[in-house]
């Protein structure tokens, strides 16, 4: 088992990463959020 000095680092680059992607994925500023697809066959 890893010590805890790699859990802290390994789990501070998780949260840089989970916040990068929320970014990314508009969930932090609503009115930069992609629209959504719709698909084509629905009327």
């Amino acid at each position: 088992m890893e010590n805890t000095h790699d859990f802290v680092e390994n789990l501070h680059k998780r949260q840089a990463k989970d916040e990068k992607n929320k970014e990314r994925q508009g969930h932090k500023h609503a009115n930069q959020k992609l629209p959504n697809k719709q698909h084509s066959t629905n009327k």
